[in-house]
């Protein structure tokens, strides 16, 4: 029987244990969206994950959703980077970076250009902005003409990111960012080649994974798909349907792996795993959901067929999060009044367990 702390290869990369630590935004980066000595230390913390994946990380500046992320869209963002991936290694560990296009999901005053999307539908809700929350504007809707720039724009961040010193990346087509937007059925009104029928909303998340595939290569390449959410008022039609089409175009690349957040129906996401013939990822607690993931649902996954199972909230107060799972030591809570306020406190505060006589 499979278990969370049995290796595994991943497009022969090799994991020891098969806890994945989910991509978290943290808004910790410095001005210019620069990585910081902070950010190595934290993740270099958590460096016993089999993998991490790394907070959104913008692939271009229009593509910033939140201040305070990083970015790896010019070379002194890159060079940023080689601190937290070498401090990673030097323990032990991998990781990948997810690269995250915001699309409609963000506002002038954090990026600085008007934000863009599939149709000129805003998203729902207010976004984060430096002067604080304000409502989603009306994005821009992109020419046909420019959707391949922004496929474009995943492939020359991955370049990036490897010459950083990463093991990989993951583009993020969750949760109601731009890739997911092109997905969706009320977010993509498109009447041209990447609207309408299943085949054309899938095309620009097939020809992101392919750019970032051609450049870096299948080994390097992951994708994060939430099927079915709502997050950020994006809606799907015919989920099972549209990501069995989805799969089947990716598995033509064969990318290192589908990371999968459990938004579905349970029946939906194990017909997509029987469907996706590569190495699948299950977060079991996706954004917004009650519940963390813990090791119950973990082994529940791993039977149902998933190779790997990701981990978010679980890591943010437990650094030694797969120790804790493995000896069912408890599992500290966070504070979530620190997820995002920039700073150390709560953040490297967090210490691993400690045994007492």
């Amino acid at each position: 029987m499979t278990t969370l702390f049995d290796s595994y290869s991943l497009a022969g990369l090799a994991l020891p244990n098969r806890v994945v630590m989910a991509p978290m935004t943290r808004a910790r980066a410095a001005a210019g969206g620069l990585a910081t000595p902070s950010m190595a230390t934290y993740y270099a913390q958590r460096a016993t994950a089999g993998l991490i994946v790394t907070e959104g990380v913008q692939p271009s500046l229009i593509g910033q959703s939140n201040p305070g992320t990083p970015g790896l869209h010019d070379d002194a963002q890159a060079t940023s980077w080689r601190q937290v991936t070498g401090a990673v290694h030097a323990n032990g560990g991998r990781i990948f970076a997810q690269l995250m296009h915001a699309g409609r999901v963000s506002h002038p005053d954090t990026s600085g250009a008007w934000p863009v999307g599939p149709s000129a539908v805003p998203a729902t809700g207010y976004v984060f902005t430096p002067g604080g929350p304000q409502p989603a504007p009306v994005p821009r809707p992109l020419d046909t003409a420019e959707v391949p720039e922004h496929a474009r724009s995943y492939a020359l961040a991955a370049r990036r990111a490897v010459d950083a010193g990463f093991d990989g990346v993951e583009l993020h087509g969750a949760n109601g960012y731009l890739i997911s937007q092109f997905l969706s059925s009320n977010a993509n009104l498109r009447t041209d080649r990447y609207g309408g029928s299943v085949p054309g909303r899938i095309r620009f998340a097939v020809e992101a994974v392919s750019a970032a595939v051609e450049a870096v290569g299948a080994a390097r390449t992951g994708i994060r798909l939430s099927p079915g959410t709502t997050l950020w008022g994006v809606a799907e039609a015919d989920v099972a349907a549209l990501y069995s089409a989805l799969l089947a175009e990716l598995a033509r690349l064969e990318p290192a792996y589908v990371h999968l957040e459990a938004t579905a129906d349970e029946d939906v996401l194990v017909g997509l795993r029987r469907a996706w013939p590569g190495t699948l990822i299950v977060n079991p607690a996706f954004p917004g959901a009650p519940k963390q993931a813990d090791r119950t649902g973990a082994d529940r996954w791993l039977g149902l067929g998933a190779d790997l199972i990701s981990f978010g909230r679980g890591f943010i107060a437990n650094p030694d999060l797969v120790e804790r799972l493995r000896t069912g030591l408890p599992i500290a809570p966070a504070d979530h009044a620190t997820y995002y306020q920039g700073g150390d406190a709560g953040y490297l505060t967090y210490a691993s367990y400690q045994h007492t006589a």
